[in-house]
């Protein structure tokens, strides 16, 4: 017999792990150095972040709206890129756990920053994930393993604004 999870069927035998008491870290670190000195216009926005034991470092910047260098990621961006991929990694996780064969997914998400709401702040994310599915898999089962992935996003479920995923299913072998 198959396990649900929140009504959704895990698939034959498959089970769903009771959540632990550990809790997790999360330790990063950034780096910038230059001199304030001269004013708002003119400091150097480039920094540098890391997040040890990963030995991939990210440079990046402030928005170019706001004094930043264009060839460089910033925290907005960095924002809605983990909102993005936790929904990547907890779809994957819910479809295999599920048996559904995903063979691509690729989302164009967007985040909004409206400058004339105050606090200024990201107000909302859009996931528009394109998910290929293999033969015989109902859109519907894909739609609904969407939402329970959106469920389990440790980053959305973060997040104090809404994040909306529109999902498009493509299906091959037809």
């Amino acid at each position: 017999m198959a396990s649900t999870v929140g009504g959704m069927d895990l698939g034959p035998g498959q089970t769903h792990q009771a959540p632990s008491h550990t809790v997790h870290r999360y330790t990063v670190r950034t780096e910038w150095s230059g001199s304030t000195r001269a004013g708002y216009e003119n400091y150097e926005r480039a920094h540098v972040a890391s997040a040890p034991p990963a030995r991939a470092r990210v440079d990046l910047s402030s928005d170019p709206a706001f004094g930043g260098d264009p060839s460089r990621l910033n925290p907005e961006q960095l924002l809605v890129l983990a909102t993005s991929s936790c929904q990547l990694l907890s779809f994957l996780a819910v479809a295999a756990r599920a048996r559904v064969e995903v063979t691509a997914y690729r989302d164009e998400a967007e985040g909004v920053m409206p400058e004339n709401e105050r606090p200024m702040r990201i107000t909302s994310i859009t996931l528009r994930p394109t998910i290929t599915v293999g033969p015989g898999t109902d859109e519907g089962r894909v739609r609904q393993l969407t939402e329970a992935a959106h469920r389990e996003c440790y980053v959305a479920n973060s997040l104090a604004i809404p994040v909306e995923v529109e999902p498009t299913v493509e299906l091959t072998g037809w």
